[in-house]
């Protein structure tokens, strides 16, 4: 069996290229946040592709009349359009897109630790130490 291959090692790997590819998307946010009439472009949310792969969606099931209704749609996308434009029309927030990069590094760095992790788990199993 090569660990490499295994179900956490490729969504850690998906997890890993979705992030690449969503820190090159809010780079060109910033980079374009002068730019007349531009709208700032995010990545569908990860959790929702993998959820898409992995079949269709399942509502949240109430079993007991008593258990809570869930209170709104977890898929529900926020309106991007909320952002206030500036007079040139650009809709790009500074703010919002640090917080987006810096969320972003969190889960690289989150995503590597785990991919690091479980190799390491193996090469424990298998009783080597490098």
């Amino acid at each position: 069996m090569d660990p490499s291959h295994s179900a956490p090692v490729a969504l850690a790997e998906r997890r890993l290229a979705w992030l690449d590819a969503r820190q090159r998307v809010l780079s060109q946010n910033i980079a374009n946040a002068d730019t007349p009439g531009y709208r700032p472009r995010d990545l569908s949310d990860f959790s929702r592709l993998v959820m898409q792969r992995a079949g269709p969606a399942v509502a949240m099931a109430r079993t007991d009349d008593q258990h809570l209704a869930p209170a709104r749609d977890p898929r529900a996308r926020p309106d991007r359009a909320a952002v206030e434009a500036s007079p040139n029309g650009n809709r790009v927030s500074l703010d919002r897109e640090a917080l987006k990069v810096a969320d972003t590094d969190n889960a690289h760095a989150l995503a590597i630790g785990l991919h690091r992790r479980w190799l390491g788990m193996f090469r424990t199993a298998l009783g080597r130490t490098q």
